[in-house]
């Protein structure tokens, strides 16, 4: 159903403890039946045990799992004529960044089994995410695959 206009986006406000708008939108991603504060603590944990495993800045890590993880292509059904075709289209930052983030939420829900709680698992999600390899940067690598694989169909584009 199309519509007449884009509703408006909604201003983010950053976090208080980083002041970072990431952040604040990593919390809502992670946020499970509106327990804000429970997400909080699992990515401030997280960011704690960063720093107090690397000495680095948490938030440069964070950053830098997010653009490992985030995808510049992914691929959209698009039927013509009686066929389905797998047109890959390029990603807006806006929704790339929400992307990565839930990817690397839910690389680091799977991991949980192997981790004691949710924030070691988001620790270990991001430290590897940030060295390039890890759940959710498997699944963008994935998802660019698709794309190339799918590059002949890009013509069908709209």
């Amino acid at each position: 159903m199309a519509r007449r206009h884009r509703p408006e986006k909604r201003e983010v406000i950053p976090d208080p403890r980083f002041n970072s708008v990431e952040i604040s939108h990593m919390v809502a991603i992670v946020m499970n039946h509106g327990k804000k504060s429970v997400a909080e603590q699992i990515i401030y944990g997280a960011l704690d045990d960063i720093e107090r495993v690397t000495k680095q800045d948490p938030l440069k890590v964070f950053q830098s799992a997010l653009d490992n993880a985030r995808p510049m292509v992914e691929v959209v059904s698009r039927r013509l004529g009686g066929a389905t075709y797998q047109v890959p289209v390029e990603v807006r930052t806006d929704r790339s960044i929400s992307v990565g983030m839930r990817w690397l939420r839910d690389a680091a829900r799977k991991r949980k089994k192997n981790e004691k709680t949710m924030a070691a698992a988001l620790r270990a999600e991001l430290l590897d995410a940030s060295q390039g390899r890890g759940g959710a940067v498997k699944k963008r690598e994935e998802t660019h695959r698709m794309a190339e694989s799918n590059k002949a169909f890009s013509h069908y584009r709209w």
